[in-house]
């Protein structure tokens, strides 16, 4: 209704060209539902090329409604992004409607480009079907397209020559050696991506889908050379300057010669001579002389040139700065009030909506009142037929009249849609002004320091040129100093004897070292192994003495023989125990013997170094002087002294990567005893003290990946000693947690629960191996050196990672109940620990005083025989002292967490300490429970053993629970123990006391009579 009326509302602003309807009789809604499907099809995700009556029927339907925004629309809801093979034959599509489609096209592509882009970011490596290089190729040509398209409008998707000479209508030379410029920059990329295309052939797969991306390439390139062609004859004719095209000449030689390569090429393609007709060059380049067919028009008018500015000053340069940010606050001002014209425009045409909407209901509803109104008239003239025919011409006429109506409102609201666009085009074409002008004084200023570089390398070639002048002079001295250098040489020798004699006395002393260590090594080894042996005899003197005291109760004959043999036995092993002594004396002499030597051997070697010293300081002395007259001694020095520096440093690397290695063995065969059924772990280990472990373990990773970092960079607090420390300390670490780990399976609900804690467990275990294995430095010297400490920082994440998942599986093993203890205390959590540690030292007190109770307490002899008297007493006995080890274990546990939280806070309080270290914090507290308990239990034993209603195998069984709670607090005390520390010593040694009373209960309850145990069952 509104295409017959051809209405203009505002200066260049006409209805018919902004709603362009086919003339083909052309459904638009069915049209674009074809155009889905055709897009569809073009991009299956078969690796054959996109068929070319569906890429036609989508360039027809831009030339039909000239608009693709349709297309552009129906490409984006396809699932290109999901398969590399897609998103090559869409890239294809597109190339080829930009092309060959309506001018428009190439206009609304510009609107795609940030949507272009993404097809290469989602494509990584070679990609899975070898796509991805080519998919990044294409993005970046079809984007350097547009580009070029944006600066130059006047050109068509094929660039022909008689469509841009017309509608540019100048042949300006300047003009035209930029555009021919930009155009061989285009075909060089042409160039580029169809090569790539050739390299990514594959001999044994179809490359149809390849193949099909030549076809808009040809074109292209053949539409490009044609008009350089045509182009560099016009030039050639309008200017007479043929130096300055000569460069363009060059180019064109080359290009035409790649060409022709590139047409023979695919000539022999026999898919793609089917679908298109290769074009075939000549051998030579052609005559760029022949007149041709290029017009000749007149020169632009000349702009009178203006002298260059001069350099600018530091202050200009800020002032540049300056502008350049005022520039970017004022497009984001104006994309603000862009946005805000925008969002008012919508809520007027809302309204406007709703005010339409309103009215033609108004309308329909007096339509309706008087149609009711016209029949009842109607049904009182009914025998009238003139009447009957006068209401006929009414009832028509109030329809017309209601059409009347609201083609009246529809035109009023055309008119307000009209004049909203025209405001806003009003407002577009302002902001576009205002940028405009914001890039030419950004243009401006980017000349200004374009001036001050030229300035600057003009300065600096000057430099160059005075520099080498006096390199020159200076080659022509350089004979007579190194006459000089000769006789420095002989002294530099000499240096160079001193010191290999000075290191073969270093290594004689590193082997007296040796020694020393050696025989060290031996006399503690003599020492465990003699106190192993008199522990073991000991063992047996007691056990026989219980025996003896056994058998005498039924047999006193025997008594006074078997006392004699063991008598005999104790005299034997004290004589073999004073020759054992006697041994190890004579070791201590001869390790006091070599000490002596090696003072003595120290203090030659230091009379050694003094005359060395003064040698080399007559030396020194010496070169000084030489020095004095020339500098090349001083750059042979400094390389020779750079060539010991890269030897040590090249030893340094293969000592830190044999401890790295040492360490990758160290976590390996941790990794194996996790996953081997016959090891069990640690059967002591509970889920808080792994947790404690993971994050020390964590801490560890951390401090090693940023004292490895220094090292690198060579800085303060990267020395090789401390690599090693910290790579020994987190190897340990991981070694103990996977073993932990191992430990803690057997509280897994099912199979399944215990694989996925091993499981995880192997993949930090893996992670721990990769991080040392990466930093070696035959690995890190492929690296260039700004990667490698991103290398390290990398697998330190990677190990964080996979520990921090170890840890969440760790975790679900603690008990609900349990898992909250810190997080519900309200108050000051250094109090709750102290709270649990002295609930221990409570529980044992009152285990004590039960003990005393129960030994106090008067003997039935009337039900217990005297055997079960007596074993009373020794289980009583064996309870008090292993109670009385606990609370020593338990004092000692305190003075070592109270030091640790005092080395340990810092500046911090005790409460955010705890905090910090909250897995360590909660692991201590779970030990000193599990040590009350297990005390408590003891005690119920050996009352019930008294009493006859507990076993003497469940009273063994709690004393090894006893001596498993033992460990787990001097473990979890261990975790943040410093080394050599006292109270970690005292810790040790009350750990050993109640485990050594605990193995010797187990070892007495063994000889214990069968009566008393029947009698507990």
């Amino acid at each position: 209704m509104y295409g017959r009326n051809s209405r203009q509302n505002g200066p260049g602003f006409d209805i018919e060209e902004e709603m362009h309807y086919p003339t083909r009789p052309v459904d638009k809604d069915r049209a674009e539902q074809e155009l889905v499907v055709n897009i569809k099809k073009a991009t299956s995700p078969e690796e054959t090329a996109p068929k070319q009556k569906h890429v036609r029927k989508c360039i027809v339907f831009t030339w039909d409604y000239h608009t693709s925004i349709s297309f552009w629309s129906g490409l984006r809801v396809q699932p290109i992004l999901a398969d590399e093979v897609q998103t090559f034959k869409a890239l294809i599509t597109v190339h080829k409607v930009i092309q060959e489609g309506h001018p428009n096209t190439i206009k609304e592509a510009h609107s795609q480009a940030s949507w272009l882009e993404t097809f290469s970011r989602t494509v990584g490596g070679d990609g899975q079907r070898g796509y991805a290089p080519l998919i990044r190729t294409y993005v970046t040509f079809i984007l350097a397209k547009l580009r070029f398209h944006r600066i130059r409008p006047e050109f068509n998707g094929l660039f022909e020559y008689e469509e841009y000479v017309t509608l540019k209508g100048i042949d300006d030379p300047n003009e035209g050696y930029e555009t021919i410029s930009d155009l061989m920059s285009l075909q060089d990329q042409i160039d580029s991506f169809q090569k790539m295309i050739f390299s990514h052939f594959r001999h044994s797969t179809n490359n149809e889908c390849r193949i099909s991306a030549l076809v808009p390439l040809v074109k292209e390139s053949w539409g490009i050379y044609r008009f350089i062609t045509s182009m560099l004859r016009a030039m050639y004719r309008r200017t007479n300057d043929t130096d300055a095209l000569e460069p363009l000449k060059e180019r064109y030689h080359s290009q035409h010669y790649n060409l022709r390569k590139f047409y023979y090429e695919c000539s022999n393609l026999k898919y793609l001579t089917g679908l298109i007709n290769v074009p075939k060059l000549n051998a030579e380049p052609p005559n760029l002389l022949d007149h041709g067919d290029a017009p000749d028009l007149p020169a632009r008018p000349k702009t009178v040139s203006s002298p260059p500015p001069a350099a600018p000053s530091p202050s200009d340069v800020n002032e540049q700065a300056r502008l350049l940010k005022q520039y970017e606050e004022q497009q984001a001002a104006l994309k603000a009030a862009r946005d805000a014209e925008e969002r008012a425009r919508q809520e007027a045409e809302r309204q406007q909506q709703m005010e339409f909407e309103r009215r033609q209901r108004e309308q329909e509803e007096a339509q309706r009142q008087a149609q009711e109104q016209l029949m009842l008239q109607q049904q009182q003239m009914y025998n009238n037929q003139a009447m009957q025919q006068a209401g006929e011409l009414e009832r028509e006429l109030l329809a017309m009249r209601g059409q009347y109506e609201r083609d009246q409102i529809f035109l009023e609201q055309y008119d307000r849609r009209v004049k909203a666009l025209e405001a806003e085009l009003a407002g577009v074409s302002a902001n576009i002004n205002s940028q405009m002008a914001s890039k030419d004084q950004l243009i401006q200023q980017l000349q200004d320091q374009v001036t001050l570089w030229r300035n600057k390398y003009e300065a600096l070639a000057k430099l160059y040129s005075q520099l080498r002048t006096e390199h020159l002079d200076m080659l022509s001295k350089f004979k007579n100093y190194q006459l000089k250098a000769n006789s420095a040489q002989e002294a530099i020798d000499r240096m160079e004897r001193m010191e290999r004699d000075l290191k073969a006395k270093n290594l004689e002393l590193a082997d007296m070292l040796r020694e020393r260590d050696r025989a060290r090594f031996d006399v503690d080894r003599q020492k465990s192994s003699h106190k192993d042996e008199i522990d073991r005899l000991r063992r047996e003197l007691n056990f026989a003495n219980e025996r003896a005291e056994d058998a005498s109760r039924s047999k006193s004959s025997e008594v006074s023989t078997v006392l004699t043999k063991y008598n005999r036995q104790i005299s034997e092993l004290e004589d073999s125990l004073r020759s054992k002594q006697l041994q190890i004396d004579e070791l201590l002499s001869k390790l006091h013997g070599a000490s002596d030597d090696l003072d003595r051997l120290r203090e030659e070697k230091d009379q050694e170094i003094m005359f060395m010293q003064e040698g080399m300081d007559k030396t020194l002395e010496d070169l000084a002087e030489a020095q004095a007259n020339q500098g090349i001694v001083d750059e042979t020095t400094n390389a020779q002294i750079d060539t010991l520096i890269l030897d040590n440093r090249k030893k340094l690397n293969e000592i830190i990567d044999s401890i790295l290695q040492s360490c990758m063995q160290k976590v390996d065969e941790s990794i194996y005893e996790l996953e081997s059924i016959t090891q069990a772990g640690n059967l002591n280990s509970t889920p808080e003290y792994t947790l404690s472990m993971v994050e020390k373990t964590m801490n560890n990773a951390t401090d090693f990946a940023t004292i490895y970092s220094l090292y690198l960079g060579g800085e303060r607090g990267g020395d090789h000693v401390e690599v090693i420390k910290s790579a020994n300390e987190f190897a340990q670490s991981l070694s103990e947690v996977l073993i932990n780990t191992k430990g803690i399976t057997r509280l897994a609900s099912d199979d399944d629960a215990s694989d996925k804690l091993v499981n995880v467990a192997k993949l930090a275990g893996d992670k721990g191996l990769r991080f040392f294995l990466n930093l070696q430095s035959y690995n890190l010297d492929l690296k260039p050196p700004h990667q490698r400490k991103e290398i390290v920082m990398l697998n330190n994440s990677e190990s964080r990672s996979a520990l921090t998942k170890l840890s969440e599986v760790v975790d679900a093993l603690i008990p609900k109940g349990a898992k909250a203890g810190l997080s519900k205390s309200n108050g000051d959590i250094g109090d709750l620990v102290e709270q649990e540690m002295l609930g221990a030292a409570r529980a044992i007190e009152l285990a004590t005083q039960r003990l005393q109770e129960l030994m106090s307490r008067p003997r039935d002899s009337s039900r217990f025989s005297a055997v079960d008297l007596s074993v009373h007493d020794a289980i009583l006995a064996s309870a008090m002292a292993i109670t009385k080890a606990i609370a020593g274990l338990i004092k000692a546990a305190t003075e070592s967490q109270q030091e640790i939280v005092a080395q340990g806070k810092g500046s911090s309080t005790t409460q955010q300490f705890y905090k910090r270290n909250n897995r360590w914090t909660e692991g201590l507290i779970s030990a000193a429970k599990s040590v009350a308990f297990a005390t408590n239990l003891l005690i119920e034993s050996a009352d019930g053993v008294l009493s006859g209603t507990h076993s003497l195998e469940q009273l063994i069984v709690a004393s090894n629970e006893v001596a498993a709670a033992t460990a787990q607090l001097v473990a979890a005390s261990r975790v943040k123990a410093n080394l050599m520390s006292k109270t970690q010593m005292n810790l040790e040694a009350a750990a050993k006391a109640v485990t050594r009373h605990a193995r010797r209960w187990s070892v007495k309850s063994r000889l214990f009579p069968q009566t008393g145990r029947e009698r507990g069952r």
